[in-house]
C-alpha cells in the first residue's frame, strides 16, 4: 500500500469515527438502486454525488444499513456523501440516526440533491426550503424530517427549449438520458462541485447568490 493510500484511508477512519457531537454536513443524492436505474433522469442526484466523491478523493462506497456511504473531509468540515438504496419514495429513512443528533439540523448540516423534470435539462437550482413539488424523494425527506426547511438542489432533467415531454411522467423520469442530454448534465458538475463547496463553507443564501442565476441559464451581470 502507497503512503498516499495509507494516509487516504487514515482520514476516511477518522471522518467516520469522530464523535457524534462533531459537526458533520450530509449530501444525499436521490436516486433508485440497481443498474437499471442507473443511467436514469430520476437518478441525477447520484450522478452528482459521484463526481463529489471522485473529486474530492473520499474513500469507496461502503454499505450503512439502507444506503451506500462515502466519507471524508472538505477543507477541514467532515463530510458524508449518501446513496440511499431504498426505492425513492422511502428515501427520507436513511436520515432517522442523524436526526436524533442534537447537534445535526437538516436546516444547516443536510443537502439533498435530486431530478427535476419542471426545470429544463442543463439547469439548475438550489433552495433552503420549500414543498416537496410533487416530488416523491422529496416528499419522503419532508416526512423523515418533519419540516420544509431543509437545502435541495435540484438538476433539471425536462425537455429542453421548445420540446414538449412524451408520455407519462413515471415512465419519463424513468427513463435513459439520450447522450447529448447527459452531456449537458455532465457541463454542469464543475458549477454544481463550486456550489455545493460554497453550501459547505458559506451556507445555502450565499450559494443561491452566486450560483442561481448562473443555473437558470441567464447572463452573470
Amino acid at each position: 500500500m502507497s503512503g498516499f493510500d495509507w494516509l487516504k484511508r487514515f482520514l476516511g477512519r477518522s471522518a467516520d469515527q469522530g464523535t457524534s457531537d462533531e459537526p458533520m454536513k450530509l449530501i444525499v443524492g436521490l436516486g433508485n438502486p440497481g443498474k437499471k436505474y442507473q443511467d436514469t433522469r430520476h437518478n441525477v442526484g447520484w450522478w452528482v454525488v459521484d463526481h463529489l466523491a471522485g473529486v474530492w478523493r473520499f474513500d469507496g462506497w461502503r454499505k450503512d444499513q439502507n444506503a451506500l456511504v462515502s466519507d471524508g473531509r472538505v477543507g477541514g468540515q467532515r463530510v458524508r456523501l449518501i446513496k440511499p438504496q431504498t426505492y425513492m419514495n422511502l428515501s427520507g429513512g436513511i436520515l432517522r440516526p442523524y436526526l436524533r443528533r442534537e447537534t445535526w439540523s437538516a436546516a444547516k448540516d443536510l443537502l439533498v440533491i435530486v431530478d427535476d423534470v419542471a426545470l429544463p435539462v442543463g439547469r439548475f437550482r438550489l433552495r433552503a426550503q420549500g414543498s416537496a413539488g410533487g416530488h416523491n424523494g422529496l416528499k419522503s425527506v419532508e416526512g423523515a424530517v418533519g419540516s420544509q426547511e431543509y437545502p435541495r438542489l435540484r438538476i433539471g432533467v425536462g425537455p429542453g427549449e421548445g420540446r414538449e415531454r412524451k408520455g407519462d411522467l413515471a415512465d419519463y423520469v424513468l427513463n435513459r438520458m439520450g447522450r447529448s442530454e447527459q452531456q449537458e448534465v455532465e457541463a454542469l458538475l464543475p458549477d454544481l462541485l463550486a456550489l455545493t463547496e460554497t453550501w459547505l463553507t458559506d451556507g445555502a443564501p450565499k450559494a443561491m447568490s452566486l450560483f442561481n442565476q448562473r443555473g437558470d441559464g441567464r447572463p452573470e451581470i
